[in-house]
């Protein structure tokens, strides 16, 4: 089991608990009742964690993951390996919910780090580091020499910054693990809990998010901007990839390297952009999507299908450029 460093994580629980928790009238024998270690993603689960699967475009990840259960509804049993305990529930999410918190009870809300202590207090421990004034640090956070953090900023426990990079004025930084030489712009909230809840009977469940932000090397975030962790899985920026200000990222994105994202533009949570891809200023791209190698997307567009490499597009929904021009010449 990967133990969380900055959620508190129990279990392990026996199976039957598990489905106990989900509502789910599946039936196992005592040979199947084993203790489950965590809750993981479909690709990154081993044969003592539980995963789950609520669409089919996770076929690819499905059919060979490790995981010993998954909650999954009757429909997508046969994407699953036959050794692969199947729970079946009726709405997926309102049973990851509820398992997340079993694992995760203090996950769903971001609660104020009592940990923070003034960096005149502690610039002892992080020799080679530059601090403005009011700067707060948590505990065990690790920050590499030569970075410099701007007044006002709060890096909460646990988070790790690497060596020569820029922390704006009035950032707050938590469940992060920033490489070497990001440069991160004043007013910007990075790992954050993200927007994921469950409406049921009139009333809006909290799903809790465990995921990290994880920002490679050379990475720069503009000012005000907001990257959401991740839920189960990690929010990515790759490599030598730069946001403009207002962007907002949410859980589970992944960004390629080399990217260049304008000001505004917003990704919803679980979708994959490639490398050395350039999003013009307010376009929206929807949730769960494949943004292929070297696209280009126009200012103002909206996405909301997948995009294979290489190709050019804008308007709403975003379609093929030379299309775009060709509506516009009739018109």
């Amino acid at each position: 089991m990967s133990k969380n460093s900055f959620f508190e994580q129990r279990g392990p629980f026996p199976l039957s608990k598990i489905i106990e928790i989900t509502g789910s009238k599946t039936e196992i024998n005592k040979k199947n009742n084993f203790k489950i270690l965590n809750f993981e993603p479909l690709d990154k689960a081993s044969d003592n964690d539980i995963t789950f699967l609520n669409s089919n475009k996770y076929h690819h990840l499905s059919s060979i993951t490790k995981a010993a259960a998954c909650i999954s509804t009757k429909n997508f049993f046969k994407l699953l390996p036959e050794k692969c305990v199947k729970i079946e529930v009726k709405n997926v999410l309102f049973a990851v919910t509820q398992v997340a918190k079993l694992f995760f009870p203090n996950a769903d809300i971001d609660f104020p780090d009592n940990y923070l202590s003034n960096s005149e207090n502690v610039k002892n421990l992080y020799p080679g580091v530059i601090f403005g004034k009011n700067v707060l640090i948590g505990k065990n956070v690790k920050i590499g020499k030569g970075t410099q953090i701007s007044s006002n900023a709060i890096v909460e426990s646990n988070v790790v910054i690497g060596e020569n990079c820029i922390i704006g004025s009035f950032v707050n930084i938590r469940n992060s693990l920033i490489s070497n030489n990001v440069y991160i712009q004043d007013g910007s909230k990075i790992g954050l809990k993200g927007f994921g809840f469950i409406p049921n009977n009139k009333k809006n469940i909290r799903t809790p998010h465990v995921g990290k932000v994880i920002l490679k090397e050379g990475v720069e975030i503009g000012a005000n901007s907001t990257i959401d962790r991740g839920s189960l899985s990690n929010t990515i920026i790759g490599k030598n990839t730069f946001l403009d200000n207002q962007v907002h990222v949410a859980h589970n994105v992944q960004i390629g390297e080399n990217c260049m994202i304008a000001g505004q533009v917003g990704f919803a949570g679980s979708t994959i952009i490639g490398n050395n891809v350039v999003i013009g200023g307010q376009a929206g791209v929807s949730g769960h999507l494949k943004i292929g190698n070297n696209v280009k997307i126009g200012g103002g567009s909206g996405v909301v299908n997948d995009i294979p490499d290489n190709y050019k597009v804008m308007g709403y929904p975003a379609i093929p450029l030379k299309e775009f021009a060709k509506q516009r010449r009739i018109k």
